[in-house]
């Protein structure tokens, strides 16, 4: 008879073997935070415009060399259940905003870093989480208040207001072209938004980007309409003040729904069927012409002999792959994308200025000319010398795009450059100080943590920290509230960042701080981390992302 072996007394008895189980403050609390605090680190150095690139290698193999932070942790496959807490919340602040996701990260590891110190003092990390939340309640209050909001923009259509937050967020991708692609941002987006009888609603969708190798980034554009990388099929090349007609099927003979037999006795049954075949498929393209339509698009493959009928009767035939790029190709022109292949109304027919195709280095592109009020869509033709490159200069395209999308929201801004920062920190300590209980030391370290936005812009550009901090704590006691680092300037000075166009949405600070300080204290609370034994198998991949390489 086999001998039992007891096992240990305690939480462990309880688990299968192979499961891991950490509780108490130094193996559980210290231990978490510890891993924020790493992760904040790595990616504190990408912030701001002299912020270095990271180099990440994904699981395919792809390289990404970016400082963009929603990159970086997308394609970091972070494993501690911790970091990841930080990791949704910045994931929270892309979905909401679409900016200002390093931003959550940062503040959030450094509030960690400031509890531990408050921790060791001997306070419970629950006094600590309540202290932060009542700071951020007072810091979001400060925020609203007419005196940290410097300037407010009123019309979104009008490019020179929408032009210097757009500049600021462009400017930390890519700094040095900030003013070349905010101008093409601020263009592309006010051109969405010319209905007038719409109200300020934008959809980020409505800006495409079309990423094409060769030239040189001033060599980027903005179309008024869509552009595909691909060629048409048809010998038609070009198309004036045409109409579109959209199909999502294939355009050619169609198959019948179920499998039939036909017996052919002569050869003149057989060239009387194939012909029958012929003229019906003729008599489908002949009432699509007479229509009015110039140009056919195809979400499925163009038939050989109906590619000859459309020749024929002088359209011009477009395949597009994507489903995806059909449903916007006819948001764009304005038609409806019709499921059979039949002669579409004067209704489901879209509209284009111009239709022709172009060679831009040696790819070849199909463009849709949309002018006036009509088109609902403009799209960037980006070009650069490297895909990387191009790669980076998208994501700067998209923060921009995203800001716009903020100022429709609402258009209040705040100073950038540390300035906000640093004032809601001057007035948290003073505000602290009023407090009786525990929580003013909470509330201290809460201030002292939006400090290392101005200290890690001073870092990034090799400028002492702290010589910066007690320069602006100086300006700022003195009321000169718009007082931020100066990048630009020479070592270890500061400027009004109202003046010099230094603008950050205050939208964009509001959902980061709170974002950043609900994961901090959600760290804070956890007290015991209990991990199950790994199932056997490789892990599968979340498969759950966007379906068109384009959407990323």
């Amino acid at each position: 008879m086999a001998l039992h072996v007891p096992k240990a007394p305690g939480f462990a008895s309880m688990m299968k073997d192979g499961a891991r189980f950490f509780s108490g403050l130094e193996e559980a609390v210290i231990r978490n935070i510890g891993a924020c605090k790493e992760f904040s680190e790595t990616v504190q150095t990408c912030y701001g415009p002299n912020g270095m690139n990271k180099m990440v290698i994904n699981h395919l193999d792809k390289l990404f060399v970016t400082n963009d932070c929603a990159t970086i942790i997308r394609e970091l496959e972070v494993e501690h259940p911790a970091a990841k807490m930080l990791i949704l919340g910045s994931q929270m602040q892309e979905n909401e905003i679409g900016d200002g996701t390093n931003y959550v990260i940062i503040i959030a590891g450094q509030l960690l870093k400031e509890a531990e110190s408050l921790i060791r003092m001997g306070l419970t990390p629950t006094e600590v989480a309540d202290g932060f939340e009542r700071a951020l309640d007072k810091a979001l209050e400060i925020l609203d208040s007419q005196e940290m909001c410097c300037r407010e923009i009123k019309d979104i259509r009008s490019i020179p207001e929408v032009m210097d937050p757009l500049r600021t967020a462009v400017a930390s991708k890519q700094y040095g072209n900030e003013d070349f692609l905010a101008d093409l941002i601020a263009k592309a987006c006010v051109a969405t938004m010319m209905d007038k009888s719409e109200k300020t609603s934008f959809n980020v969708d409505n800006v495409r980007v079309c990423k094409i190798l060769g030239g040189s980034l001033f060599s980027s554009d903005i179309i008024q309409g869509m552009v595909f990388r691909r060629s048409v099929e048809s010998n038609v090349t070009k198309k004036e003040n045409c109409k579109v007609a959209i199909f999502t099927c294939p355009v050619d003979a169609m198959q019948t729904e179920t499998k039939g037999t036909v017996l052919i006795k002569t050869a003149e049954e057989l060239t009387n069927f194939s012909r029958g075949e012929e003229t019906q498929l003729e008599e489908q393209i002949k009432a699509i012409a007479d229509s009015g339509a110039g140009v056919v698009v195809s979400g499925g493959k163009i038939g050989d002999m109906a590619l000859h009928f459309i020749n024929k009767y002088g359209m011009m035939a477009v395949r597009l792959t994507s489903k995806w790029d059909v449903r916007r190709l006819a948001r764009a022109t304005g038609a409806t994308a019709l499921p059979r292949m039949t002669a579409p109304t004067a209704e489901e027919l879209g509209m284009a200025d111009k239709v022709y195709i172009d060679e831009l280095g040696d790819t070849e592109i199909v463009v849709f000319r949309v002018g006036g009020n009509d088109s609902k869509l403009a799209t960037i033709v980006v070009r650069g010398s490297t895909e990387n490159y191009i790669d980076d200069i998208e994501r700067a395209i998209d923060d921009g795009v995203n800001v716009y999308k903020g100022l429709c929201k609402d258009g209040r801004l705040v100073a950038g450059g540390g300035a906000t920062e640093i004032e809601l920190a001057r007035q948290m300590a003073a505000w602290g100080e009023t407090h009786p209980g525990l929580e003013q030391y909470s509330i201290g370290k809460f201030a002292q943590a939006l400090e290392v936005i101005p200290r890690v812009l001073a870092e990034n550009s090799g400028v002492k920290p702290k010589e910066i901090i007690s320069k602006l704590y100086a300006a700022h006691s003195e009321g000169k509230r718009t007082m931020g680092f100066d990048i630009e300037g020479e070592s270890g000075d500061i400027k009004e960042c109202d003046q010099a166009k230094v603008l950050d949405l205050l939208i964009s600070k509001k959902w980061a701080l709170k974002y950043a300080t609900n994961a901090a204290c959600t760290v804070l609370r956890v007290d015991q981390i209990i991990m199950a034994k790994r199932a056997g198998g490789p892990k599968p991949r979340d498969t759950s992302g966007p379906m068109d390489q384009d959407d990323d």
